[in-house]
């Protein structure tokens, strides 16, 4: 039975329960949703759940786990107005939206991000404040990974999901959000790990600016490169999801298999479980999976 690993995304750190536990729950939580789009039962799914987040997380106060606050996230980080920006521009770009031009001559950069996520959330009828503590959440979490200065909680997360790979040994690796931009690096670290399948779901890895120019091992001449011991790389992003950003993805990942874009939950954007349930799935996993 083909052995799977399956890679988290952001705001999931849970500061009161240990991290066995987690992986226990959850391993379980995404062999349900897989088995859901599969139309088998969760038990034929033998899915370990990597948690890293407990890694950027560590040594910082709990109530900075809690990131529903654009402003607060702006203070810890400064720079990070301008990677926002970038996003909301390539937003824009990838799902056609017309957002108001900038109120400023300095343009969007000058515009607070209140203001330039509440253009995003209008222009695509969603929830003001559940879109920003989305997005402040996203992009805290991405900066505690890739704008690790010294490198440990960075090489922390990615050695976390080498590790469950390699003492499972996973033939298939499920990643979603921030997971697959972990994974890629764990992969790329450990080019003795072979997978058959690497399976990314919603990812940010294309996002310039905020992800893309700061991968490891760094771009060349604005492309990214296949891990090593990865057969077949698929990559999968609902139309409406506001990270998975800019399209198509294999521009930036040429050696990426197959680049798909479907309509998931266009009323519940980015969250694992509609992709995991999802028939795009089901059919990139079925070939991996025992027949009987």
């Amino acid at each position: 039975m083909t052995a799977m690993v399956a890679v988290h995304g952001v705001g999931h750190f849970l500061s009161a329960v240990p991290p066995e536990e987690i992986v226990t729950a959850r391993s379980a939580a995404w062999a349900k949703d897989l088995a859901a789009g599969l139309g088998t039962t969760a038990e034929h799914l033998p899915v370990t759940y990597s948690y890293y987040a407990h890694h950027l997380h560590r040594s910082r106060p709990v109530s900075q786990g809690v990131a529903d606050d654009l402003d607060t996230l702006v203070r810890e980080h400064p720079g990070l107005t301008e990677g926002v920006t970038h996003w909301a521009e390539s937003l824009g770009e990838a799902l056609d939206l017309e957002l108001p031009p900038p109120a400023t001559a300095q343009g969007r950069l000058a515009v607070p991000l209140r203001q330039l996520v509440a253009m995003i959330s209008e222009s695509l009828s969603l929830d003001g404040r559940l879109t920003q503590a989305f997005i402040a959440t996203f992009f805290r979490d991405v900066t505690r990974y890739l704008g690790d200065k010294n490198g440990s909680t960075r090489a922390a997360a990615r050695e976390e999901v080498a590790g469950t790979i390699a003492s499972t040994g996973a033939r298939v690796v499920i990643a979603h959000s921030l997971g697959s931009v972990v994974a890629y690096e764990a992969l790329h670290a450990h080019p003795e790990l072979e997978v058959d399948l690497l399976l990314t779901l919603g990812s940010p890895l294309a996002l310039r600016h905020g992800v893309f120019d700061l991968l490891s091992p760094a771009p060349v001449d604005g492309t990214g490169r296949r891990p090593p011991g990865v057969r077949r790389w698929v990559n999968l992003s609902d139309h409406g999801d506001i990270v998975a950003i800019p399209r198509p993805f294999k521009q930036r990942f040429p050696s990426v298999d197959l680049d798909l874009t479907d309509s998931i939950a266009p009323f519940d954007f980015h969250r694992a479980s509609p992709y995991l349930r999802s028939a795009a799935v089901a059919s990139t996993l079925a070939p991996y999976l025992p027949t009987s």
